[in-house]
């Protein structure tokens, strides 16, 4: 923590805002304009799963003391429950807590809220040349229906797994940025990217955005942000003042793809190379035998 408040202390005008890079949430969110809610299909009887057995020290890490004192959670004697189990972490630097929400994922009414289409964020990203990516963690209350979320408690706040979530984090990032999007804001679930044509505007883009995350009491990760880039990757695209082009690792998992055997292994193929058709002229004629096959 020490080590990270020296860091942020060095970049400028986000050293004036520490406190949107808080390190962990003191308390629970306030208020805000839009409620997470679970939405259950018509006559499902409630569903609960046995826990899954964890070891002592996985225990520990839950910190369910802590998340109580927090208001995060709260005892419960709910007739819905799902387990929890511990993860590695993609990068292996630990394991993360995840619940396995699937069994309640699988009765609620998705929400249709729609996410950004991918070939529109990155036209309007042509001509900047300073960025800054960043993620937010945006939990909001929930109250009516926690009892539906229950693990060994019900959470107060959103919890990650559930099936909404994406696009509620979508529609309260809209609703904060309204103003932004479009201009020099882009929002895409949980992260916020931050584009503008030169540093100057970049300082009044930056300044703008983290007094808005300050004012919604929204808080950045500061060790998945990164400030003042001139060449960033962004959703499997490198982005610079040279326009955007294929991210090499993708292409390298693309060369290393081992030949598809079923029909379920041809769509995931064609799914990951068709995620970068508009580098590829003739890509639906080159694909049509592959397609052709499912």
């Amino acid at each position: 923590a020490q080590l990270e408040a020296q860091a942020l202390a060095k970049i400028p005008v986000a050293c004036e805002y520490p406190d949107v890079f808080a390190e962990e949430l003191l308390g629970f969110p306030p208020n805000r304009d839009v409620e997470f809610s679970i939405e259950l299909v018509p006559g499902i009887a409630p569903i609960s799963r046995r826990p899954y057995r964890m070891a002592p020290n996985e225990l520990k890490k839950l910190k369910l003391q802590e998340q109580l004192d927090k208001g995060f959670i709260c005892p419960s004697s709910s007739p819905w429950g799902c387990p929890a189990l511990f993860v590695e972490k993609k990068d292996q630097s630990g394991k993360r807590l995840c619940v396995d929400y699937r069994p309640l994922n699988a009765v609620t009414i998705k929400n249709k809220y729609p996410l950004p289409h991918i070939d529109i964020l990155f036209d309007q990203l042509r001509g900047a040349t300073v960025w800054v990516p960043s993620n937010y963690d945006p939990r909001g209350r929930q109250t009516k229906d926690r009892f539906l979320n229950a693990v060994w408690a019900e959470c107060l706040v959103m919890s990650f797994g559930l099936t909404n979530a994406p696009a509620f984090f979508m529609y309260m990032m809209n609703s904060v940025f309204m103003n932004e999007l479009d201009k020099f804001v882009v929002v895409f679930i949980d992260d916020i990217f931050v584009y503008s044509k030169n540093e100057k505007e970049h300082e009044e883009h930056l300044r703008i955005v983290l007094s808005r995350l300050r004012e919604h009491k929204l808080y950045a990760k500061f060790s998945k942000c990164a400030f003042w880039l001139k060449e960033v990757v962004f959703l499997g695209h490198i982005l610079s003042e040279k326009g955007v082009a294929v991210d090499p690792s993708k292409v390298e998992d693309v060369l290393n793809w081992k030949q598809p055997q079923t029909i379920t292994e041809i769509r995931s193929f064609l799914g990951l190379a068709g995620y970068y058709r508009h580098f590829i002229k003739d890509f639906s004629k080159i694909a049509k035998p592959m397609t052709a096959l499912t």
